[in-house]
């Protein structure tokens, strides 16, 4: 079990996130152990610079949709184990999305590295790597894979920690992503170095989902960040009202990969988009 003493960088936010950050960290020390920093940095990935996620996400010929893949979910179990992420990955950004959302986690979520290594091999948009950030070892390695974004999520990192990952993370050149749940989350932890602040419209701790807490933080987030919200949008409507409210980007993950055709979803979704 992770540290829960005043001295951690992590919080204790309950229910399965307490299990998720206990079991990646054993990951991690067995990562670091089988792979050091300095070899992650020796990597062809890692001199690559990172295309700007605000670049792409405000670009008008694209949807502000950052298309998720995901094998599967603990509040759901398997949701889609048939698809491979090269082939969807490549129909969401030929269908306008704006970036891309590769799970790396295995355990939980039935995600690998090598997902987001053949999703950049057939990409030229931005990806985020979708994970548990815990160890800057993961930020070193995130670039090495050749993820442009990381995730950074305000309900298991201390502010402190959230400041210290952001600025390692800019330093390499990569996007930065802070996801937050509530206004709380939003104040102890919004910092400089963010490119985007994206509100979770779930509840990790019980999977609840209400699109309504993107609306209730839309004018919580100054408009120098990128506004992203985040699961539970099931309509295209929906994503007339966010942009109304200030939004720029919409991560949609469920809702794609739950169809046989994930890329096709995505691009009937789009096409139904008021005013795009």
């Amino acid at each position: 079990m992770y540290i829960s003493d005043s001295s951690s960088p992590f919080k204790r936010p309950g229910g399965i996130l307490d299990e998720i950050v206990s079991h990646k960290l054993i990951e991690i020390k067995e990562a670091r152990a089988s792979v050091p920093i300095t070899r992650l940095e020796e990597s062809e990935l890692f001199e690559r610079k990172c295309y700007s996620l605000r670049e792409f996400m405000l670009a008008p010929e694209r949807t502000g949709i950052i298309a998720e893949f995901k094998r599967a979910s603990p509040s759901k179990g398997i949701i889609n184990n048939k698809v491979e992420a090269s082939m969807i990955t490549k129909q969401y950004a030929d269908a306008g999305a704006s970036a891309l959302s590769v799970l790396t986690d295995q355990k939980f979520f039935g995600g690998s590295i090598r997902d987001l290594v053949e999703a950049r091999a057939v990409n030229t948009i931005p990806i985020l790597r979708k994970e548990f950030i815990l160890d800057e070892h993961q930020i070193i390695e995130a670039k090495a894979i050749g993820a442009d974004i990381i995730l950074l999520i305000a309900s298991i990192l201390k502010p402190q920690t959230v400041v210290k990952f952001a600025r390692l993370a800019k330093s390499i050149g990569l996007n930065v992503l802070l996801e937050v749940h509530n206004l709380r989350e939003l104040e102890e932890s919004i910092c400089d170095d963010l490119d985007a602040i994206g509100v979770n419209n779930r509840n990790l701790s019980d999977f609840s989902v209400s699109v309504q807490h993107s609306f209730d933080l839309a004018d919580k987030i100054p408009d120098r960040f990128l506004k992203v919200s985040e699961s539970g949008i099931s309509n295209p409507e929906t994503i007339a009202e966010l942009k109304k409210a200030g939004f720029n980007g919409f991560l949609i993950g469920e809702n794609f990969m739950k169809e046989v055709n994930p890329g096709e979803a995505m691009r009937n979704f789009a096409g139904k988009i008021p005013g795009v």
